[in-house]
């Protein structure tokens, strides 16, 4: 012990495979970027949700029968592309009502984190119907929606800032209750029938998707969604008949899942910037700074003109912006080997969005991009604001609500991402 400390103090390293050991380790012991990802799926479903609200209007000329692009053509074009939407099964206008709330409904839960597991699956169908039905609608933002909507039903995204990390919490101290007082006659223990519920509503659903797969698009996502479906029902199985080794075995598999998906999230939006990046290089606009006063002057892309006009009349304003957009998107991805470059550069790419979405009117376009850019916040920052809006949201309660006296809110399952060493996203 004390030569390893030594060793160590000397500037030794331990060997390879103990090294090796220790990340393989960490990453099947537990799922890694818990506020991370649910920082993602907060941000992700909030943009999916204003989306469907403030179209609600015009869902049929965007989605529905109503729009230019008509069922028979989008029927052609699945047929080509084979993108996955199931508004291929009816053109009626009852379908497509119901496509549409259960979108809604879905982002709304995912949003609070109500059965994540089931809605993400269902919100990530809602978002490839919806979006594969016109492919030409969009800003985008809805390709970054597109695929972290895939990605997220990958990762275990309610481990914290949901509905059932409280579940969960409640569920612990009910279970170390029983324990303390097991010698005493009580109630029996309450069973989960709402998921083992939805999971069966899902599975009559993805019946009709195999009836439905040569209009249904894509064959591959309904082999996915069934690979899902089994491995929940599995789940269910090992946890009610065999909670030892094998539920162990099931929970390192999610956690592989899980932090996969979580690298390759990172690694999207690395590909994102750096590919924006490198092509802003390559033209002349970008090369002489000029390139931000073109869409400054387009009256479809400025809601506010004179602050538009404001900004495009300052020359020097105009080059700094330009060439420091082309800095920060071709730095970032090599930013990620120093915290707190990659920090201040976050911040930066952030600000920028918040500017797109007030100078050229994009905000849901820039809300989705903020919302993948959040899967590289520090944990402590998460941790700061989640106890900040925690405190926040009690105060509000504590005011519209008064509880009875004895009464608490249960408290988020811990994780342990305080206490754990830190990471790339944190």
């Amino acid at each position: 012990m004390r030569r390893a400390q030594h060793d160590r103090r000397a500037g030794g390293r331990d060997p390879l495979d103990r090294r090796l050991g220790r990340a393989v380790q960490r990453v099947t012991a537990s799922a890694l970027g818990p506020y991370q990802t649910a920082i993602v799926r907060i941000g992700v479903s909030l943009t999916w949700l204003l989306f469907l609200l403030r179209e609600l209007p015009h869902r049929h000329e965007l989605y529905g029968p109503d729009g230019p692009w008509s069922w028979e053509m989008g029927r052609q074009l699945i047929a080509d592309n084979d993108a996955f939407t199931v508004l291929m099964w009816s053109d009626g206008r009852l379908w497509f009502e119901t496509v549409y709330a259960l979108a809604v409904l879905s982002a709304a839960l995912l949003l609070v984190g109500w059965r994540t597991r089931a809605v993400s699956v269902v919100f990530m169908v809602g978002v490839l119907s919806l979006q594969n039905r016109s492919v030409f609608v969009g800003d985008g933002g809805d390709n970054v929606l597109h695929l972290l909507a895939i990605y997220l039903v990958l990762t275990r995204c309610g481990q914290v800032w949901s509905l059932d990390a409280r579940r969960a919490a409640r569920q612990a101290r009910e279970d170390a209750r029983d324990k303390v007082s097991a010698d005493r006659p009580g109630p029996a223990p309450r069973r989960d029938v709402v998921g083992p519920l939805l999971w069966t509503v899902l599975g009559g659903f993805l019946l009709a998707a195999t009836a439905f797969a040569d209009v249904t698009g894509s064959v591959w996502l309904v082999v996915l969604l069934w690979v899902l479906w089994l491995a929940q029902a599995l789940w269910w199985l090992v946890c009610r008949f065999a909670p030892g080794e094998p539920r162990t075995l099931l929970d390192v598999l999610a956690n592989l899942a899980h932090n996969g998906a979580l690298v390759v999230i990172m690694a999207e939006v690395c590909l994102i910037y750096a590919t924006a990046g490198w092509y802003k290089i390559q033209g002349s606009r970008w090369q002489d700074g000029t390139a931000l006063y073109y869409p400054l002057h387009l009256d479809y892309f400025t809601p506010w003109p004179a602050l538009s006009e404001l900004l495009a009349s300052s020359g020097v304003m105009v080059m700094v912006l330009t060439y420091g957009t082309v800095l920060v998107q071709v730095a970032f991805p090599f930013a990620l080997f120093n915290r707190r470059v990659k920090n201040v550069l976050l911040v930066a790419m952030m600000l920028e969005h918040a500017g797109i979405a007030v100078l050229l009117g994009l905000p849901l376009f820039s809300l989705a991009m903020i919302s993948a850019d959040a899967v590289f916040l520090p944990t402590a920052f998460l941790v700061w604001l989640g106890t900040r809006v925690g405190r926040g949201r009690d105060r509000l309660l504590s005011r519209l609500l008064p509880r009875r006296s004895g009464e608490t809110v249960p408290e988020q399952r811990r994780t342990g991402g305080e206490n754990t060493p830190r990471t790339l996203v944190g």
